[in-house]
């Protein structure tokens, strides 16, 4: 008798389990999830596939925007809904943090960070506006090359005449 208990509780313990919604194992499976829960609009399935850091961000937008977190997240997406198909490649994982490449609704390739929280794999929209703003800063800065003359205006020719005299402007 204490074997068939036994196996009945292995048994009911393995079914509960399987039966207990699954999380993604991989950041690729988390933006499928993602993009399946953009399509069903189903808000509450989206905030748990971003991170922490993501939804106190949202919070922080719609306590500025006097809306609600759910408006937020329906609003910032990943892709537009209207989009019929979406592509990705490259899902590199560095330990705790991940990338996924994902093709934007403009043709041009976007990498979407992700990060692990306990043990489950998110997406860190944080992450992604900080490496849009390093991404934004970088650009200016060669642009800039430090020195405060934007090197790709047409109007900068590079020669620069120390010799030619200063107009006066006119006095009152």
């Amino acid at each position: 008798m204490r074997i068939w208990s036994r196996i009945l509780i292995f048994s009911l313990a393995a079914f509960l389990i399987s039966c207990g919604e699954q999380q993604p194992a991989t950041p690729l499976e988390t933006y499928k999830t993602y993009t399946k829960a953009i399509k069903k609009k189903d808000t509450a399935a989206m905030k748990l596939l971003l991170s922490e850091a993501t939804i106190k961000m949202n919070e922080q937008e719609a306590k500025a925007q006097n809306v609600s977190i759910d408006e937020i997240v329906k609003r910032e997406t990943l892709f537009i809904e209207s989009q019929k198909s979406v592509e990705y490649r490259d899902e590199k994982i560095e330990g705790d943090k991940a990338t996924l490449e994902v093709k934007n609704s403009f043709g041009s390739w976007e990498t979407v960070p992700f990060v692990r929280e306990e043990g489950v794999w998110k997406i860190d929209k944080l992450g992604y506006a900080n490496q849009m703003m390093k991404e934004i800063l970088n650009k200016q800065k060669q642009a800039f090359d430090g020195d405060g003359i934007d090197k790709q205006d047409p109007a900068f020719s590079g020669d620069v005449d120390d010799s030619a005299p200063l107009e006066e402007l006119p006095k009152e």
